[in-house]
């Protein structure tokens, strides 16, 4: 799969996830939400940006748990629960803000 942003053509695997992270910006990161029909938000770009902080300290994907309780630690308690990030990402949010993000998919993401 190819993904086009800004006349640049950025690989994909079969997933929908950035095959070489170095293609990662806004841009695409717009793109790749808007093919899995979520509009990114504000609310959504903290939870991209924390999500791509803990990729960069911890050299993996946040699951579902790590990603809440991550969620917690930094932006406080009310944003730190699943049912704010089904909100956001609904289905699995690890999986898809990860993806957005221009992650590998968490581990344990189906």
């Amino acid at each position: 799969m190819q993904l086009t942003v800004n006349g640049r053509t950025i690989e994909l695997d079969k997933e929908g996830f950035l095959v070489n992270l170095d293609d990662w910006d806004a841009d695409a990161a717009n793109m790749i939400a808007l093919n899995d029909q979520i509009h990114l938000t504000e609310a959504h770009w903290e939870i991209i940006n924390l999500a791509r902080e803990f990729y960069q300290t911890f050299q993996i994907s946040p699951s579902m748990r790590a990603l809440v309780k991550r969620t917690g630690q930094v932006l406080g308690a009310e944003k730190g629960r699943s049912i704010y990030l089904l909100q956001l990402f609904p289905v699995s949010p690890a999986r898809f803000a990860c993806k957005i993000a221009g992650l590998p998919k968490p581990a344990n993401c189906l």
